[in-house]
């Protein structure tokens, strides 16, 4: 077994409960790990026996796009999709970050974070 992160992916987007925040946007973070057995790619040195962190970026900036109410969506999406396009995926862990939420506060960001296991 073994894990593959893809951390800080940076993208603006537009989810939230708020009219405002569907029109005006904000920035957010993910981060993703991926565990999988990657025994097969340090034997082979092929990327079609490990985990593509570019299709990972582009499965982010995909579901990103999506607009939501709410970020466990958000996370629940990415995941259902990494499980169902990477065959090797065992188990993913998605955290969306909210930066500067309006919350009426001086808050850094929210973040939530999700698990899903085969």
């Amino acid at each position: 077994m073994g894990i593959i992160k893809v951390t800080n992916i940076q993208v603006y987007a537009y989810h939230g409960c708020l009219v405002e925040e569907g029109k005006i946007g904000s920035d957010y973070r993910v981060d993703v790990e991926v565990k999988a057995n990657l025994q097969p790619s340090a034997e082979s040195d092929q990327l079609k026996d490990t985990v593509d962190y570019v299709q990972i970026n582009r499965i982010v900036k995909d579901e990103m796009a999506v607009r939501s109410k709410l970020l466990e969506h958000v996370a629940k999406r990415i995941i259902d999709r990494i499980l169902a396009e990477i065959a090797i995926a065992n188990e993913v862990t998605v955290e969306v970050s909210k930066i500067n939420p309006p919350i009426g506060g001086n808050v850094e960001q929210v973040t939530i974070q999700m698990t899903l296991s085969r």
